[in-house]
């Protein structure tokens, strides 16, 4: 894990971080132009931002705000489709990883002021030091009296007040830097990234659909969702039931079958959450996906990212998915070309629900055929729109259980899992 960083919180301290980010990365660029003038190269403004250190000097600085950059990093890479730039993808992969911890000090002011001057008898004891950080908090390991583990999860100070002023200063940034296309209607991903932040800073609501995911798999033997101890729980704070179990990508040596069959759960659990939960955890990083092999149950962990499903959109879906398996692909003499390219795009990554049998994953090169198709599609500015943000999440959902799939070898029937709901 990185080192503790301390997370600046007032607007103005988060603020200049970004303006000292601009100032370093100038002053490499006129260092590097300079160079490349004196050779004779020329001078190229964008080759000169975009160089490796620079990417790595506006990922490292950007993690160090954590919340609104790392959100933005997540919502704007969508990991099948990419439509982004192959700098900008460098650099929301390097803001997906771990962020910097916050030093002591300035955890136990946080934790003060979630729980009061008394904060320690809580617990007979909680380690200081976190086991895993993420873009809006870090987790730590807490003891109570009759030896029961706990997961704590704390909040970066200053993330709930900053969310929309650091969501405005990162898109200028990027903007700025040239890394987003021109051409991409970004506005409603701006406002989905400061709703989506403000609700995954609000613990409170997390622990509400922890507790209703955990009620709908109350009788599901793969599944398991820790418990939640409201008590020791706030708007800024969220202890649950600490639970032992592996990375999901990490269990690649286990036996085919066994990987197949958890990949087949992710999918199957997808296919509930559209048709019966109405709630979908939105997030697909593999880090929410954890596996238990003494009792081969899949973990699900952090429901921040949750969206509830209106029965309208479940029924719109229902019915696309049902015609997808009984309809190909369009003609090209079609009266519009760009619309029945959205359609294919779709039907593409519906491959696996149409196939006969199981759906080889791993050898198959629907990730990439989706990503050109994309592409594609979005060569086409004067016509592509940013899709409706519900069928954005919706989407990068299945996208990343199809990476997640893929990664563990998978052969899934689809088809078989989706018939259920016909």
């Amino acid at each position: 894990m990185a080192a503790p960083r301390t997370v600046p919180t007032s607007r103005l301290s988060r603020f200049a971080k970004l303006g000292s980010l601009a100032t370093g990365v100038a002053t490499n660029m006129l260092v590097d132009g300079a160079k490349s003038a004196l050779t004779g190269k020329g001078w190229d403004n964008k080759s000169l931002l975009l160089q490796p250190k620079n990417i790595e000097k506006l990922a490292t600085q950007l993690s160090h705000l954590r919340g609104a950059a790392m959100k933005l990093g997540q919502l704007l890479s969508m990991d099948a489709g990419d439509l982004l730039s192959p700098e900008l993808a460098q650099l929301l992969a390097l803001l997906r990883s771990d962020s910097n911890p916050m030093p002591h000090k300035q955890l136990v002011e946080v934790l003060k002021e979630q729980w009061g001057d008394e904060w320690l008898a809580r617990f007979s004891h909680i380690e200081l030091r976190p086991f895993a950080a993420a873009s809006i908090g870090q987790v730590h390991l807490a003891y109570k009296e009759n030896g029961d583990q706990l997961a704590v999860k704390i909040q970066y100070p200053g993330i709930a007040k900053s969310v929309v002023s650091d969501v405005d200063n990162v898109i200028s940034l990027l903007t700025i830097s040239r890394l987003l296309p021109k051409d991409l209607n970004i506005k409603p991903l701006i406002g989905e990234a400061k709703a989506q932040l403000l609700a995954e800073a609000d613990y409170k609501r997390e622990a509400q659909y922890l507790i209703r995911y955990k009620n709908a798999l109350a009788t599901n033997p793969h599944f398991k969702v820790p418990n939640v101890y409201p008590e020791h729980s706030t708007q800024q704070v969220l202890t649950m039931e600490y639970i032992k179990a592996e990375p999901i990508e990490s269990i690649t040596e286990l036996p085919d079958s066994q990987k197949s069959f958890v990949a087949e759960q992710l999918i199957d659990l997808f296919f509930k959450e559209m048709f019966e939960f109405k709630l979908i955890q939105t997030d697909p990083n593999f880090a929410n996906f954890y596996y238990q092999l003494d009792t081969q149950k899949i973990v699900l962990f952090d429901f921040g990212a949750t969206r509830e499903i209106s029965t309208e959109l479940s029924l719109a879906y229902l019915a696309l998915f049902k015609a997808a398996l009984h309809i190909g692909y369009f003609k090209n003499d079609l009266v519009d070309e760009y619309k029945n390219n959205v359609i294919d795009l779709f039907l593409m990554a519906c491959e696996p629900l149409r196939a006969e049998g199981e759906f080889d994953f791993k050898n198959s090169e629907l990730a990439l055929k989706i990503k050109n198709a994309g592409l594609a599609l979005s060569a086409q500015s004067q016509q592509w729109h940013t899709p409706p943000v519900d069928a954005l999440f919706i989407h990068r959902k299945l996208a990343g259980l199809y990476l997640i799939a893929a990664r563990l070898g998978s052969k899934i029937d689809v088809k078989t899992l989706f018939k259920h709901y016909l």
